[in-house]
């Protein structure tokens, strides 16, 4: 469901129907690419460029339910998915993460070129599935230098109007449109400080997509040993969580 991939198997088709004698181009349909998947917007932090694209994403149709007029039957389409396309990355110094979790960045082919899709809650309607799963937006994404343990940058994304208004009205065209959907893309409003991103369980149905649903894995906590001062270990020790080494004591010949 992402517009890199799908671009890929859309190169494929192109190529059989030329094959057969049919001469498509690929940039006939550059347009219909770019209204079904457009850019939301992109930046650059220390020579790293993200971009953000809207990406596919299917919405759920939930079970009957009674309403004024009779039964109906409600579409979840709280759920989004955006495209995240990095260039420029070194791998494995930075990480790009969204709300403080790691990206699972898969590698294009291009050097430095690294893709991953975020799926995350938009909006929260009254009928809608897990219910009690909360609104993620707006989306902070953050190209974090491992080295330093430090974000060198990054940016943020509003699904709706960042103040918390509504448009009165709908957009005339599709250049007005374009304009809103721009307005919520910052630049900036990287994740401040420092931190460590732990690492996250690969989902076997999307291994390429980040999905904020799921609960963040936590960061297993070590065990801190205390040695009383009475029983203060020479230097020489060696402390290995709750196994003390000693050194083997070295015995003295005398004549």
């Amino acid at each position: 469901m992402l517009p890199h991939f799908i671009e890929q198997d859309f190169d494929d088709v192109l190529f059989e129907m030329q094959q057969a004698g049919f001469p498509l181009q690929k940039a006939w349909f550059a347009p219909h690419v770019e209204f079904r998947f457009p850019q939301l917007g992109q930046v650059a932090h220390a020579g790293v460029l993200i971009e953000l694209r809207q990406a596919m994403e299917p919405w759920h149709v939930l079970g009957e339910e009674s309403g004024p007029g009779g039964t109906a039957r409600y579409v979840d389409s709280s759920l989004e998915r955006v495209q995240v396309k990095v260039r420029g990355l070194t791998d494995p110094r930075h990480l790009v993460t969204c709300n403080g979790r790691r990206v699972p960045l898969f590698p294009t082919g291009a050097n430095g070129e690294f893709v991953a899709g975020v799926r995350y809650r938009a909006w929260q309607p009254p009928s809608c599935l897990h219910p009690t799963i909360g609104v993620h937006t707006p989306l902070v994404f953050d190209v974090f230098d491992q080295w330093t343990g430090r974000s060198v940058g990054g940016c943020q994304y509003h699904v709706m109007h960042q103040g918390g208004l509504s448009y009165e009205t709908f957009p005339v065209n599709a250049a007005e449109a374009e304009t809103r959907r721009h307005s919520r893309f910052f630049g900036f409003g990287h994740t401040r400080g420092s931190w460590t991103v732990p690492p996250e369980p690969v989902i076997g149905e999307a291994p390429l997509t980040l999905d904020l649903r799921e609960a963040a894995q936590e960061m297993p906590t070590i065990p801190v040993v205390t040695v009383p001062a009475s029983n203060a270990l020479p230097v020489s020790s060696v402390v290995r969580g709750q196994d003390i080494i000693e050194p083997e004591p070295t015995i003295e010949a005398r004549s």
